[in-house]
């Protein structure tokens, strides 16, 4: 029989829906501050949670004043700002459906997002926006009304401005001062809270119905976990209408804290010394840039400064493992520490906004030693396990039990079960409703007895953590018979290769094991740079020393992989893979399939 893992902790009554999160929020915490943002003059703004549940009141009252009716859909078209936040918490209030839709999506995907959550309104974050669902208007027969949240609507009766919008709404709380708070009022647990469309790295997204008591279960969870504290400040850049945004929005719903909040990825560095936050979600990819700059500047300053920098790490990692460990380090551990921070580590603080305390990690896998670079600095990453389907976690890593290459213990309230084949099942409050208009595809996970078939293969240490080897559907097989897992060699690689930015394993039915390797912009530039080379990037990609560079790289990964899964051949691309090629999901996920399929010739070649 199957052992069900489960966390020590019970999770206490949560809130019966999101909004009445909101409600108690926006009461018991009027004063204090809830969100930071940038306006147009980049100057950074505040909002106390009181004055958010006004604005909040006012979009609410200006989407009843629409038509709007519990349950109905409101979509939300747009990158992460304070703006989408509050287009959120007015739709909540207003007892509707968010559905979210990335700024990036095309616009077919958007109306087939559209149509296939009937949704009413949507709010749409500048006339690049408007255009894409302008050009559809004839086909979006259920779409009523588009908000702006900035841009000209050119007069059109179709498009309201937010400003405008928002005085809709005052108008109707003058009128009637608790038109919002009946409709918050009758909100009830099974009622749907999001629509989220997968961004999907295969075929076309599937719409994941999450309940207003997912939310507020995941809310109490977390809170719970004892991860996160009621005095932190949280930096969110991640996209909203990615669940892993969405959950730490909800969690700082239910504990209070702050929230700055800038989605514009190339300023996050900047934004972080700006704000000085003590924890931040990201996904994997981000970390992978800033372990590689931090490591190319190490490089740039000579091979003593190189070296000693190595030194400072290694100290680091033993002095905060034996932290965690419950160990007091011993005299000549806190000595050689204490010169280490001030020689390097704390520099690397610096550079974060200097008072972070931890990260949280998801939506794809971390290299251990990435994770184990991060925690010797003194701010550990904590990854965290979880898909749309289960509200975004059903792990997370604890203070005292992180381990890199793990992805937590199951987080209060959620159990989880390895099937024989070694697929991950969850059972939690957590889980989805089911699949918008696909019963049969809810049907195939959606399993007897609430358990949700992840898809993810996985195991547990004897300390009750979990590991992800891979997804179910991703594992290859070469012609000789051999199984392949290519997320670990993927991850792997990106750790040991500075100049990386991502790799495709391909060896499906092949006979030996290849590559797709792209590179990352910012240290391609650094290794010309600091290697006097000239010439764009589809010249220095294919330079002789930078193939070099390269093949030391995969040298390094093959000495720690069995020898059928050792990449014996490879590929440089000219450029790196983006989500506009749809190479990447908005969320940074590979679409392995499009980019095999790109360079399928020069695969084929390879095995020629």
């Amino acid at each position: 029989m199957a052992t069900i893992y489960r966390a020590l902790e019970t999770v206490p009554t949560p809130q019966a829906s999101f909004t009445s999160m909101l409600l108690n929020r926006f009461e018991s915490s009027a004063s204090a501050l809830g969100f930071t943002y940038p306006d147009e003059s980049e100057q950074w703004q505040e909002l106390s949670w009181g004055q958010t549940g006004d604005e909040a009141a006012q979009i609410a009252a200006g989407l009843i004043a629409l038509g709007v009716e519990p349950e109905q859909r409101v979509a939300i078209a747009a990158n992460t700002s304070m703006k989408w936040i509050l287009a959120q918490f007015g739709i909540t209030l207003a007892g509707a459906a968010v559905t979210t839709v990335y700024a990036s999506t095309g616009a077919d995907d958007e109306q087939f997002i559209l149509n296939d959550s009937n949704s009413h309104v949507l709010f749409a974050e500048d006339e690049g926006q408007l255009a894409k669902v302008l050009s559809k208007r004839d086909d979006l027969p259920e779409l009523h009304k588009v908000v702006l949240f900035s841009g000209s609507t050119d007069g059109s009766d179709w498009v309201l401005g937010w400003d405008d919008f928002k005085a809709l709404g005052r108008q109707a709380l003058a009128d009637d001062p608790e038109v919002v708070a009946r409709r918050a009022q009758s909100v009830s647990g099974d009622q749907l809270a999001t629509l989220i469309y997968t961004s999907g790295t295969t075929g076309r997204p599937k719409g994941v119905e999450i309940t207003h008591s997912s939310w507020g279960y995941v809310g109490a969870a977390l809170r719970e976990a004892d991860v996160i504290d009621d005095d932190d400040m949280q930096f969110l850049w991640l996209p909203m209408a990615h669940v892993f945004g969405t959950v730490l929005m909800a969690v700082s719903v239910e504990m209070g804290f702050p929230t700055a909040v800038d989605g514009r990825v190339p300023k996050i560095m900047e934004n972080l010394a700006a704000v000085k936050p003590t924890f931040m979600g990201a996904v994997p990819r981000i970390f992978e840039k800033v372990h590689s700059a931090i490591n190319a500047m190490a490089k740039s300053g000579g091979a003593e400064m190189e070296a000693g920098f190595a030194w400072a790490v290694g100290v680091g990692q033993r002095y905060h493992q034996a932290i965690a460990d419950g160990v007091e380090p011993d005299e000549q551990l806190k000595l050689d520490y204490a010169k280490a921070d001030e020689a390097a580590l704390k520099n690397v603080r610096a550079l974060l906004g200097g008072r972070m305390r931890f990260f949280i990690s998801g939506s794809a896998p971390l290299f251990a030693d990435i994770s184990e670079f991060f925690a010797a600095t003194g701010m550990p990453i904590y990854e965290g396990y979880g898909l749309t389907e289960t509200s975004a976690l059903a792990t997370i890593c604890r203070p005292n039990t992180r381990r890199g290459g793990y992805v937590g213990e199951p987080q209060p309230g959620t159990e989880i079960m390895i099937a024989e084949d070694g697929e991950i099942l969850v059972r939690s409050p957590a889980v989805m409703r089911g699949y918008r208009n696909q019963p049969e595809a809810t049907a195939e996970v959606l399993l007897d007895d609430g358990w949700f078939a992840t898809g993810d293969i996985g195991e547990f240490d004897e300390f009750n953590r979990l590991k992800i080897t891979d997804r179910k559907k991703d594992l290859f097989k070469t012609s000789g018979g051999k199984y392949i897992a290519p997320s670990a060699i993927e991850s792997r690689f990106k750790a040991v290769c500075a100049v990386a930015s991502n790799m495709v394993v391909h060896a499906d039915n092949r006979k030996f094991v290849s590559a797709v390797i792209s590179l990352d912009p910012d240290s391609l530039t650094a290794w010309a740079a600091a290697t006097r080379k000239e010439g764009d990037f589809a010249t220095l990609s294919q330079d002789d020393d930078l193939v070099a560079l390269v093949q030391e790289s995969v040298d390094r990964l093959n000495e720690g992989l069995n020898s059928w899964e050792q990449v014996k051949k490879f590929l440089i691309l000219d450029r790196d893979l983006s989500i506009e090629s749809g190479e990447l999901t908005p969320s940074l996920k590979v679409k392995r399939r499009v980019v095999v399929d790109h360079n399928r010739d020069a695969l084929d070649a390879l095995y020629a």
